[in-house]
């Protein structure tokens, strides 16, 4: 298999390191800002429920417990989303099931903007959430496998633009309705957001399907057709072709537009292959993306960007239309440095930037924390120094937060499993996400009385520094290496471990340089 590799990147020039970049594919780019789109969904849910709470607490008597759980339950609900939409996008495609998404969620925001009731409200959360999840988990799968490896991190980091876009375009919409009666004004901020889905639904019918679906499809000929149009060179074809069809078993010498394929390429069997017998890569590889995602969230940016008008009032800020507008400056502020990350991805790598914002959210935490602990601690007193502290700590945080573990967690897990398992992998990695989500905005409110607010981000920051261990020792550099090589690339810690254990040692290096040598080919 090594020795079929090498000669078969012997055929095609490398593609990795020319003397001059690429310039960016313009249709690539179309695609994936179609395809990313649907991620203003869970964004704008987030940033206008944050605001809209206020008003429903008030309009509907609610206490504490149930805002909690109408806040949080979308990330639950969204796991069923998440869970689904591996399967289904292996079975109607990637494209498909984004129309599938925008969809759902069009019906839940109706549902949520015409609720008379709580019980209402959370049965079109409910509905959502499904939208959501069905969303989160399929665009970042569909622009990674579209995009070429130049820009692939480029391109695969749109998802959380639009995420953050859609979270300013909430606090931009609380804003703006903030002045109407209690009654109504909730309910257009919800009820708005399923406008964007409409238009979403109907914009990405205009998308091709990912390539790498339709080789495991059988559809090779259509599968050129996308990849002439989204590739940088002739030679990209060639060799992103190539490696999709050894990937999925077919031969190479195979040359047919259409060619039959076996069930299993419909999602059958990976999750045996993923968590039942999983190699010591894939293992490697679903330990990752697990963990990344769960330190996404489990470092407090939901709770920051969901009660982010409640920690600005415990900050000092009482008026409503001041904490709507500081809440304003928190999602400028996230989607201006994604915009940031977005050009720094495949210039420095993934590595850096999830290093550079971990260690920059440790700081900010640690600083938001003593903040809110000397306020507490001073409640007759307006201490305007602490009041500071804590509004460019919140700034802070979401800055860095914007520049790495936000956008890079999404480009990196979508481009480390194999293709056998992107879809199924990711759902995984996605379902984390939402979960430790759902349980970190659930339980914010109570945690802060339980162990003060100041306390609570002093947890995060305990997290975070755990999160930057992790990352440290566990991640590879994957910048730049094409999709069907990540599997290699997760091999070669393995194969330094086997080394210190001892072993046939000329034989696992011979295996690790000819895996090296595969990566530096592209």
């Amino acid at each position: 298999m090594g020795e079929q590799k090498v000669e078969k990147m012997a055929d095609f020039p490398a593609i990795e390191t020319p003397e001059k970049k690429p310039k960016r594919n313009k249709y690539a780019i179309g695609c994936a800002i179609l395809a990313s789109m649907t991620s203003i969904l869970l964004g704008y849910d987030i940033g206008v429920m944050s605001g809209a709470i206020l008003f429903i607490q008030d309009n509907l008597k609610i206490g504490d417990v149930k805002v909690q759980l109408l806040v949080g339950s979308l990330n639950v609900y969204s796991l069923i989303g998440s869970a689904a939409a591996g399967r289904t996008s292996d079975w109607i495609g990637r494209r498909y099931t984004i129309v599938f998404a925008g969809v759902i969620f069009f019906f839940g925001a109706v549902m949520m903007g015409l609720a008379p009731n709580y019980a209402f409200l959370m049965l079109g959360r409910f509905v959502a959430g499904i939208g959501v999840g069905y969303a989160l988990m399929i665009a970042p799968v569909y622009t990674t496998e579209l995009s070429p490896a130049s820009s692939r991190g480029f391109l695969t980091s749109f998802p959380d633009l639009f995420i953050n876009g859609g979270i300013l375009l909430g606090y931009l919409s609380n804003y703006a309705f903030s002045g109407l009666p209690n009654h109504l004004n909730w309910r257009l901020m919800l009820g708005i957001g399923a406008i964007p889905s409409v238009f979403i639904a109907v914009g990405v019918l205009a998308m091709p399907e990912s390539p790498r679906w339709l080789i495991m499809q059988g559809r090779l000929g259509d599968a050129r057709w996308v990849l002439t149009k989204t590739s940088d060179t002739k030679e990209e074809v060639e060799l992103r072709l190539a490696d999709i069809k050894e990937t999925v078993g077919i031969p190479a010498n195979c040359t047919d537009d259409v060619v039959s394929m076996p069930k299993r390429s419909h999602g059958e069997g990976v999750w045996t292959d993923l968590l039942i017998r999983p190699t010591p890569s894939v293992r490697r590889i679903l330990i990752a993306a697990v963990g990344i995602h769960f330190f996404q969230q489990g470092t407090g940016i939901d709770a920051v960007v969901l009660y982010s008008p409640r920690v600005f009032k415990k900050a000092g800020i009482k008026k409503n239309n001041h904490l709507l507008a500081a809440t304003v400056a928190v999602g400028f502020t996230k989607t201006c440095f994604i915009l940031v990350a977005t050009f720094l991805l495949d210039r420095i790598g993934r590595r850096p930037l999830f290093l550079t914002s971990v260690a920059g959210m440790i700081v900010s935490l640690a600083g938001l924390g003593f903040g809110l602990t000397i306020i507490s601690q001073n409640p007759d007193e307006r201490i305007i120094w602490a009041i500071v502290i804590c509004i460019v700590t919140i700034l802070a945080y979401v800055s860095f937060f914007s520049i790495g573990l936000g956008p890079v967690t999404w480009v990196y897990t979508a481009e480390i499993f194999p293709l056998r398992l992107r879809a199924q992998g990711t759902s995984m990695g996605v379902g984390t996400n939402r979960l430790v989500s759902g349980v970190v905005s659930m339980t914010f409110l109570s945690l802060s009385k339980a162990i003060t607010i100041g306390g609570s981000f002093f947890l995060f920051t305990g997290i975070a520094v755990v999160a930057w261990i992790f990352f440290y020792t566990f991640l590879p550099e994957t910048q730049g290496k094409i999709l069907e090589d990540m599997e290699t690339l997760f091999e070669k810690s393995i194969w330094r471990s086997k080394l210190k254990r001892g072993g046939n040692t000329s034989q696992v290096q011979l295996g690790h340089v000819e895996a090296a040598s595969n990566g530096n080919a592209h």
